[in-house]
């Protein structure tokens, strides 16, 4: 081809490549002006075709852009930019160190930890720092406008937990009690909800800090749950997943071969979820080969469990089932409630007390949890948050006399050590946080969960979307995670001038209303003794205002009228 041929095609190459920049826009333009006036589905697009096409674009990006540009930093739902950057933090750097000040709106009502005069000096703290823990953290090289060069480092951390004297234990007769060295572990989340190497990660940094635990969820247990070789919460819920024959009926032998498995230290029967009071959904493609055997469905098939055990229906018929499951697998029991209201929890503490037996523990989870598929007017009405139903059980469950052999594990939006402290002095024993760990894994609120398209590869059983969370690296910010909530723990115990987290009680929780009055969570909510009558629950607006933990303060509880709205929490 000679010069002048190869210049007139180029000529026509040009002339062909303006033409389509030109003349194809407006044709495409005119082709969705077409179809979106005929279409009869969205009135918005029949009467402004192209133009009403930019609502469904920010409806689709108005998440994002409100999470990254427009809300505060603490303003956004579930978790605000500060709460999650909590997380990320102490799971990256092994430290949540702010300068300048505190964002919080100290004019607003709340709830405060009261400091001592002279405070507990660490060394006196009964916790143990050795030996040392190996780990991994993030050192920032160079921080750019579009990127941020960072390099991960050994480093050597105290475990933080508890000694032996002061760490609490389920299940103290049985032949394998759990000691709760650390008080915080993960809460339930199934394998299917998560991903594997979520799972994975978890696994391997939980049992790497020593003294804490995962939960199955209600999904089984898989091999990724060992993989780390810490101690696993065996949860099974009203599908039974895990201990069920083929007909779906309780399996007595499968259920013994779970609790001869030796990192199984607990089981626990959701009765409940904070989020959901029904039973669990997981949607069918996320049901995988390897779930679908898990928990013998069909793959790709949507899994629904039932809102109810179908193998007791009253609480004799429960507590009947908790003792052989403490008879048969040796291991410590649990239940897991969500507390709807006073008076919840009174019928199974006075069948505790009047049977000698019953669960080793209690897990109250906040209307405020987690879930990865609910629905809104149930995750946003039923189950009362979680400090108020920690309060709530812990008071029925002394008026029944039978509280120091039942422990109280506390979940619900607890990711942060002032979180944690607050629910202890409430109450609890012990501490689970769930989307605390999906976090130090990689999550960022994408709110994806349900749909098996998780961009972090966190909540999502894709192959393709799961390569994106790589085990290796995510276990180290899990294991940081944990350690850094027990350190930060230790040091408001500290603080409070006590020597362990375990002796936290209601008069170091104080609360301030809208005039800067202050109560301690004492005042408003007295513990009560062996035998004291339930409260009276009339509720009286002359000489209560609502403040607390969020429940009706009985009347014997009163505070000066107009104190102000309840609290925003901590």
């Amino acid at each position: 081809m000679t010069l002048s041929q190869l210049s007139d095609v180029a000529i026509l190459l040009t002339f062909v490549l303006v033409f389509c920049m030109v003349a194809v826009p407006p044709l495409v333009l005119l082709h969705l002006w077409w179809v979106d006036r005929r279409q009869d589905q969205h009135a918005v697009l029949r009467n402004y075709p192209l133009l009403g096409r930019l609502r469904y674009l920010l409806e689709h990006v108005g998440p994002e852009l409100r999470q990254y540009l427009f809300d505060g930093d603490r303003e956004g739902k579930p978790f605000s930019r500060d709460e999650y950057g909590t997380v990320v933090s102490a799971g990256k750097y092994l430290k949540t160190l702010i300068s300048f000040g505190s964002k919080r709106d100290f004019e607003a009502p709340g709830w405060y930890l009261r400091n001592a005069l002279l405070p507990t000096l660490l060394d006196d703290m009964h916790v143990l720092r050795e030996p040392k823990i190996e780990t991994r953290r993030y050192v920032i090289r160079k921080e750019g406008l579009f990127a941020r060069r960072e390099r991960l480092e050994p480093v050597e951390v105290s475990p933080w937990t508890l000694d032996e004297a002061h760490a609490p234990v389920l299940g103290a007769d049985l032949a394998n009690p759990w000691t709760l060295g650390g008080i915080v572990g993960m809460s339930a989340i199934s394998y299917g909800a998560l991903g594997r190497n979520a799972i994975q990660a978890m696994s391997q940094g939980l049992a790497a800090a020593t003294g804490s635990w995962m939960n199955t969820g209600e999904g089984g247990l898989s091999q990724h749950h060992l993989m780390g070789g810490g101690s696993v919460v065996f949860q099974i819920g009203p599908g039974m997943f895990g201990v069920r024959d083929p007909d779906g009926r309780w399996d007595w032998e499968l259920f013994g071969k779970k609790a001869a498995i030796p990192e199984v230290c607990a089981f626990e029967l959701k009765l409940q979820q904070g989020a959901k009071i029904r039973g669990g959904h997981v949607e069918g493609s996320k049901v995988t080969p390897e779930v679908a055997e898990l928990r013998g469905v069909r793959v790709g098939e949507t899994i629904d469990s039932p809102n109810r055990f179908t193998m007791f229906d009253d609480v004799e018929s429960l507590l009947d089932h908790v003792a052989r499951m403490r008879r048969e697998g040796g291991k410590p029991v649990g239940v897991k409630v969500v507390i709807g209201g006073p008076g919840a929890l009174d019928e199974l503490a006075a069948a505790i007390a009047f049977r000698g037996d019953g669960p080793d523990f209690v897990t109250v989870d906040g209307g405020e949890g987690g879930s990865g598929a609910t629905y809104r007017e149930m995750a946003d009405t039923m189950g009362l948050p979680v400090r108020s139903g920690i309060v709530e059980a812990d008071d029925v469950l002394r008026r029944a006399g039978v509280r120091d052999r039942v422990r109280l594990f506390a979940s619900g939006k607890l990711f942060s050590p002032d979180a944690m402290a607050l629910a202890l002095c409430m109450g609890a024993d012990a501490v689970n946080i769930g989307r605390g760990m999906m976090v130090s894994v990689g999550c960022i609120q994408a709110q994806k969960c349900h749909t098996n398209a998780c961009p972090v590869g966190v909540a999502t059983t894709d192959e393709k979307l799961m390569r994106g969370l790589v085990v290796d690296e995510k276990r180290w910010r899990v294991l940081n995670y944990v350690v850094t909530l027990r350190a930060g723990l230790i040091g408001l115990a500290a603080a409070a001038g006590l020597r362990s987290p375990t002796e936290f009680e209601r008069r170091h929780a104080v609360y301030k209303d809208a005039h800067g009055r202050t109560w301690s969570a004492e005042d408003l909510f007295p513990t009560p003794r062996e035998g004291d009558p339930a409260p009276d629950r009339r509720y009286d607006a002359a000489g209560m205002a609502g403040v607390g933990a969020g429940r009706i303060v009985p009347i014997a509880a009163r505070v000066p009228s107009g104190a102000g709205p309840g609290p925003d929490g901590v």
